[in-house]
């Protein structure tokens, strides 16, 4: 069968490419001028490169290759959507119709537009099931009392992040919101959780104390076809640096590339990973 990708940055289009070849199934890939990795072409059968607000390039193509299933993977940076894009004739009739230009509407209102064309939006964790992680502790070192408590709370802010559609990420500390996901991305959101506590100890500012504590969390109706949470090596990098101990993700609903690299790390820094 053969399934469209559309591809954003990262190793996602990788790890999808992998797992069709793996499926048996053929793709026939849309690259993001602007954001897909150059690589990918050398790494599916067929492949196009459109700019990020060329629609109706996307569908015409699609429709050429007589797709009829699509998977999106990869992220398309909120910016570059936003202040970025150029849109064709296509692209600008939708944005006009859009209510709110967050990420659901604007995702939502792409699978309408594909839906439209006979091109069904499918999970796009549909060739990576292993990648998702089971509810537990994943590390050799299982959350302490502070950062359950800490995980308690974040749930609890995740709720209504989640009802307002805003980001995924959330850093804590000692039941203290210290950083909320916006358009910079996890890594980014984690660095600046650790920059504001560097900070807060340079001025003596003790308002809270203690490690920080990072959850990553899927929405909890969240569409497995798109926005999909993903951590990596990275994380685990940025988490480090930030002087983060703990990373809480949703079980069945979050992305773990390099996991046997992530838990390593995350043993060697004496972070605990946890899924619920």
């Amino acid at each position: 069968m053969r399934y469209g990708l559309i591809a954003g940055n990262g190793r996602f289009p990788f790890l999808v490419a992998a797992g069709a070849r793996q499926a048996g199934a053929s793709l026939s890939v849309v690259a993001i001028r602007e954001e897909t990795d150059p690589a990918l072409e050398h790494e599916v059968e067929r492949l196009t490169w459109v700019g990020i607000g060329q629609l109706g390039k996307m569908i015409r193509f699609f429709k050429a290759e007589q797709v009829d299933k699509a998977i999106m993977a990869g992220q398309v940076k909120h910016v570059q959507i936003f202040s970025g894009a150029v849109p064709d004739a296509r692209m600008l009739k939708m944005l006009l119709k859009l209510p709110r230009r967050n990420t659901t509407s604007l995702i939502g209102a792409v699978a309408d537009e594909l839906k439209s064309e006979g091109i069904e939006l499918v999970d796009s964790t549909l060739f990576l099931q292993d990648y998702l992680p089971a509810v537990g502790t994943l590390t050799k070192r299982k959350p302490n009392a502070t950062e359950e408590a800490d995980v308690k709370y974040g749930l609890e802010i995740a709720h209504e992040m989640a009802r307002l559609d805003l980001g995924q990420t959330i850093v804590v500390r000692s039941r203290a919101c210290v950083a909320i996901e916006a358009m910079e991305g996890t890594d980014e959101t984690i660095k600046r959780a650790g920059e504001l506590m560097r900070g807060k100890q340079r001025s003596r500012l003790r308002l809270t104390s203690g490690p920080l504590t990072v959850l990553k969390l899927s929405k909890p109706d969240q569409d497995m076809r798109f926005d999909v949470p993903v951590v990596g090596l990275p994380t685990i990098e940025a988490m480090a640096e930030a002087g983060a101990t703990c990373l809480c993700l949703s079980a069945g609903k979050t992305l773990m590339f390099d996991r046997d690299q992530m838990i390593a790390a995350a043993n060697k820094h004496k972070i605990a990973i946890v899924a619920v």
